[in-house]
């Protein structure tokens, strides 16, 4: 036979297998678009029935997410038998297994992430609008999604963490309490009596419209002997945000100096004391000794 001969049978054959498989592409688009219509309802009763919870919004999106990735998972298996009678549910899943060990190796990173971002979505000590530090990364929970965190520094800049970093990496909470504890170091001079200082301390800091000093204790402790001066640790505390630890710890020195300065205590400079190995000879200033002769027209400034 001749090959255009032969071509035109082969395109017979095809055209004929292609015109006998289309009753089934059409009842399998017609699966494909009821599976769309069932995922949207899915969809829908499922946000109610969220909505009636108290799931944090990231938590639902998962939810809803994975309902309709199941609906259509189920609706491509039924178009794809339809279309190839020879398929089976076990066949497909064999296939998906087989498929899943490639992709899995391909897009690691992306499935690390989406994996890490169920387990963060399920953690109750890291909620939305926390503050949070990690890696050196500090800032404000905007949003936790499936594969990222979007984190707002105090700068205003927005990070966005891939969640497999929040999940494998030690994560500090800093506002889980309503309340932190703020240290800073107040030093007085050696011969201010400590007991009276420490009274005079405590005071200013209890006065301090943002310390909570009903709930918590201001602790002042002597903490060492320093260059020129007694070193006191002061500790009280306030709110956990970034802005509140800011706001009273600048009320809280500006409140202890004051009250320092109204007792006469006083708050040293360092001293510095110089030591010369020859003794170093003095003179006046304008002064001028009589054994020096004068000084000549050249030297004459």
């Amino acid at each position: 036979m001749e090959p255009v001969t032969i071509l035109m049978a082969q395109l017979n054959a095809l055209l004929r297998s292609s015109i006998a498989i289309l009753p089934q592409l059409a009842v399998a688009l017609v699966v494909l678009v009821l599976t769309w219509l069932i995922s949207r309802a899915v969809g829908a009763l499922m946000s109610r029935a969220l909505d009636r919870s108290r799931l944090r919004p990231s938590l639902k999106e998962l939810f809803l997410l994975l309902s309709t990735i199941l609906v259509w998972v189920l609706g491509i298996m039924v178009a794809a038998v339809i279309v190839f009678p020879g398929l089976t549910p076990a066949s497909i899943l064999a296939g998906l297994g087989i498929g899943s060990v490639a992709i899995g190796f391909a897009f690691k990173d992306v499935f690390e992430n989406f994996l890490a971002g169920i387990i963060i979505l399920f953690r109750r000590e890291m909620r939305i609008g926390d503050y949070i530090e990690c890696e050196g990364i500090e800032g404000k929970v905007a949003r936790i999604a499936i594969r990222e965190s979007h984190i707002r520094q105090t700068d205003g800049q927005l990070v966005i963490l891939p969640n497999s970093i929040l999940f494998k990496n030690p994560v500090s909470v800093r506002t889980d309490q309503s309340h932190r504890r703020v240290t800073v170091i107040c030093g007085v001079a050696y011969d201010v009596d400590l007991d009276a200082a420490r009274e005079v301390i405590t005071e200013a800091v209890r006065g301090c419209a943002t310390v909570s000093a009903a709930d918590h204790p201001i602790q002042i402790f002597a903490q060492e002997f320093g260059d020129s001066s007694i070193n006191f640790e002061v500790t009280w505390w306030t709110g956990s945000k970034p802005v509140d630890i800011r706001t009273s710890r600048d009320e809280v020195i500006t409140a202890v100096k004051r009250a320092l300065d109204e007792a006469g205590l006083e708050i040293p400079f360092p001293y510095r004391t110089l030591t010369f190995k020859e003794p170093l000879p003095l003179a006046r200033a304008g002064a001028q000794d009589e054994d020096d002769p004068a000084p000549t027209p050249a030297q004459r400034p």
